[in-house]
């Protein structure tokens, strides 16, 4: 059977995406691949610490190696009549490295972890885990440390379930000091410790630099799976792979804003510690693009002109209907995978969206020839939130709440449909380049 130019398409998208996925085990990981492909669709870096002031083109900052604002003057629109922005997040719920990991006991030297955002923590067990992240070195040649990424691309950690015969009542609860340490490999007395694994690591990914007498001063260091993204179900419906919450959002953004037409004002905003609250130097609640916009626009009437004419797609993954669980979903609410993006509502604003806002993307989702679902959560259970709510509170900026639907959100493997990140980037793609009006 021949396919379709759109099931070609979306094989295409979805090979892209697993790449990007792939290259991306941390967030870290996450802005340096954008940062490649933003380079090669020519964009250019701007540093913080330099004085600039952009003309028309494309430009992107990176701060704290971990959140990455992209945006693109337009040849015809001017700096004044706003943006079309969208809002992601580059990090996912891990367990993350202690300063002072080693623990050894019972023949086995394992890593002391913290548990990072609202991880499914019982999906971490009996997995092929590794580590990736940075790491500050001392050279001996500089007195001053530098940062290096870091991945180790093998499988270098496990976190062995205890036994059924051990553990009659298989409760779920766990105790996060004593049961999460994985285990890194049997203790003995020629053992390297934690510090020289990382340097023979590095030594292998950076053969041009000379760490010799160099010294480990900290590191930002994640477990991750190793399990390759996957296409699944009898036709390839479905999709499996780690940290869909929130790649896919941000592959849909940066796959969107590279585009060949860059006649509009856009903007792409990529935050970290979305997991943990967004209270960071590279968070949403920091000043990251309040600062940028006001380099582009320093002339504060004019920027508040500007972001009231401005609208911003606060793009984070929704809860589809799981079929296991349909009382944990609102009864005229269902969200189905490979249907479409998701609206998101909120009486208490959780989420951002208001008529006004859920209006113009449905008129976005029109133009791509998309129909949009609508999510709400069941008035009897809490529900979480996205940067949406905080960036419009903190630009007055209009923003709506929208996501591919998925499942297992928050476990080590999510689960999404085969057609929703192609249809994410469309309506992305609508909304960049597309004739709407948002004042």
């Amino acid at each position: 059977m021949n396919s379709t130019p759109m099931e070609n398409r979306k094989a295409a998208y979805n090979t892209d995406l697993f790449s990007f996925l792939t290259a991306s085990p941390t967030a870290f990981h996450a802005v340096h691949e954008m940062s490649r492909r933003l380079n090669d669709k020519g964009f250019t870096r701007l540093e913080e610490n330099n004085i600039w002031a952009p003309t028309p083109g494309s430009y992107y900052v990176i701060r704290d190696g971990a959140a990455l604002l992209a945006f693109t003057l337009g040849s015809e629109e001017s700096s004044e009549q706003g943006f079309r922005a969208v809002a992601a997040h580059t990090d996912s719920p891990a367990l993350q490295v202690k300063p002072q990991p080693e623990l050894s006991g019972c023949g086995c030297r394992r890593l002391g972890v913290e548990v990072y955002g609202g991880a499914i923590l019982s999906s971490w067990f009996d997995r092929d885990l590794s580590l990736a992240g940075r790491i500050a070195v001392r050279l001996q040649s500089s007195p001053t440390s530098k940062l290096f990424l870091i991945h180790f691309d093998t499988p270098l950690l496990s976190l062995p379930s205890l036994a059924i015969h051990l553990n009659r009542d298989n409760t779920e609860k766990l105790n996060r000091q004593q049961e999460l340490p994985p285990i890194m490999m049997e203790a003995g007395e020629k053992t390297p410790d934690f510090s020289t694994i990382l340097i023979t690591r590095l030594r292998e990914l950076y053969p041009q630099v000379d760490f010799e007498h160099c010294e480990l001063t900290a590191f930002d260091l994640f477990c991750h799976d190793l399990t390759p993204p996957c296409l699944s179900g009898l036709q390839g419906e479905f999709i499996h792979a780690g940290r869909l919450d929130n790649l896919l959002s941000c592959h849909a953004g940066i796959t969107a804003i590279t585009g060949p037409d860059r006649s509009r004002n856009t903007l792409l905003y990529c935050s970290n510690h979305e997991e943990t609250g967004s209270l960071s130097i590279s968070g949403a609640q920091g000043n990251f693009l309040s600062s940028v916009l006001s380099r582009i626009l320093p002339d504060p009437v004019s920027r508040s002109s500007a972001l009231a004419s401005s609208f911003c797609i606060s793009l984070d993954n929704a809860h589809a209907t799981h079929p296991n669980y349909p009382e944990k979903s609102d009864s005229g609410h269902e969200i189905r995978l490979n249907k479409g993006p998701v609206l998101k509502y909120n009486a208490s604003q959780r989420y951002a969206t208001s008529a006004a806002t859920a209006a113009i993307f449905c008129d976005i989702c029109h133009d791509a020839d998309i129909k949009p679902q609508k999510f709400v959560m069941r008035s009897d259970m809490p529900c979480g939130s996205t940067v949406g709510p905080m960036t419009a509170a903190a630009l007055g900026i209009r923003t709506v709440d929208v996501g591919a639907a998925s499942l297992a959100m928050h476990s080590i493997r999510e689960m999404t449909g085969s057609s929703d990140p192609l249809l994410c980037f469309r309506s992305l793609t609508s909304f960049f380049t597309g004739d709407f009006h948002f004042v």
